[in-house]
């Protein structure tokens, strides 16, 4: 079986991979689109933990079903259906404390193109189908779905943990594919200004149609301060980081309001060490705010929830593709664009149908 893998720390190619085994929950799937993202591009160049050699990479795809497992009650061969990038073991006893992203160990909730072979492959499995697959609506377009199985959930998930108030005021650190869904996130939950964060005109364009209602730059002047004098120096109620190195972090406590201002991180930061948290800022340890840091929602609920959003038109993540290629071979160009990033790119979705 044909399939995309990493060989080794940054070095990227095509595998004969072994066949996946049908288990008695799961399903076996044919990939219809899919997208790399950043996080792929962190697995390949960016270190982190230890791989197998030759992981199938991926977790971004809307999927046709080819078999399933004789426990699987909901689904049947043939269904295209959209497949979350989070995909938590639902039967993990941690679930019932709440901890799926978390449940037995660190990160255990993501696991496609990670611990188990991603969906960069002529065929994929999920072990179980009914807690973890979720159904298209009517209407959906493909590109639309593709964006919810990750890109849309963890710019909410960001918008969801920064506590947003009808009326307050957030920035969004970072307005790439996350940032920019972070900024839909926001405006459906009520925020009244919305300050994006970012450079690329793609990306400031769109965030403009996604509700933001400011677009400032670094190249304009130091961030924080153009923050705390659009906010007559109180700082934001909310700030959702979305992109940006370490110093990405402290920025995000100094622009946040004292005492009840709410810091939410999406990002991923590379590398060992330390984040710095800043003493002064941080009212040396005494400034009442609050920190959330944060993996993406998944699963099956999850990912229909967005897909409503989707279909009864409260926001439309399909702008967001921006390229567009045709077959699963052209998926390390896909890779390769995400890495590079051009500056018309947005997200760049593989076809394979």
């Amino acid at each position: 079986m044909k399939a995309f893998v990493l060989k080794k720390p940054g070095v990227v190619g095509w595998h004969d991979a072994p066949e996946p085994s049908l288990v008695p929950y799961g399903a076996i799937l044919a990939p219809v689109a899919m997208t790399p993202c950043s996080s792929d591009v962190h697995t390949v160049y960016g270190g982190g933990s230890p791989k197998t050699p030759n992981l199938i990479l991926g977790h971004e795809c809307v999927a046709r079903i080819l078999e399933v497992g004789d426990q699987v009650r909901d689904f049947s061969p043939g269904e295209v259906v959209a497949v979350p990038a989070i995909t938590p073991d639902w039967r993990a006893l941690a679930i019932q404390e709440g901890n799926d992203r978390h449940a037995g160990k660190p990160f255990s909730g993501h696991q496609l193109g990670r611990t188990q072979p991603g969906v960069f492959a002529e065929r994929f499995l999920i072990p179980d189908a009914d807690t973890t697959l979720a159904k298209i609506p009517q209407g959906v377009t493909l590109e639309q779905a593709l964006m919810c199985v990750d890109t849309m959930t963890t710019g909410f998930t960001g918008a969801e943990y920064a506590d947003i108030k009808a009326g307050d005021t957030v920035v969004v650190l970072g307005i790439g594919p996350i940032g920019l869904m972070a900024v839909a996130g926001a405006a459906h939950m009520g925020a009244a200004r919305i300050i994006g964060v970012g450079t690329r005109p793609v990306c400031v364009d769109l965030a403009r149609e996604y509700g933001a209602t400011d677009v400032i730059s670094y190249r304009d002047g130091d961030v924080v301060e153009q923050v705390l004098d659009m906010t007559d120096g109180l700082g934001a109620d909310g700030v959702i980081i979305c992109g940006g190195g370490d110093a990405v972090f402290t920025q995000a406590v100094d622009m946040v309001r004292y005492g009840i201002g709410t810091v939410s991180n999406v990002n991923y930061y590379g590398g060992t060490g330390s984040i710095g948290y800043p003493k002064f800022s941080g009212g040396r340890g005494m400034a009442g705010k609050t920190i959330h840091m944060e993996l993406a929602r998944g699963g099956r609920a999850r990912i229909e929830r967005m897909l409503k959003m989707v279909q009864y038109r409260r926001v439309d993540p399909g702008k967001m593709v921006t390229h567009r290629l045709h077959g699963l071979d052209k998926v390390e160009e896909a890779l390769e664009l995400m890495h590079h990033k051009p500056k018309d790119l947005v997200k760049v979705m593989v076809q394979n149908d």
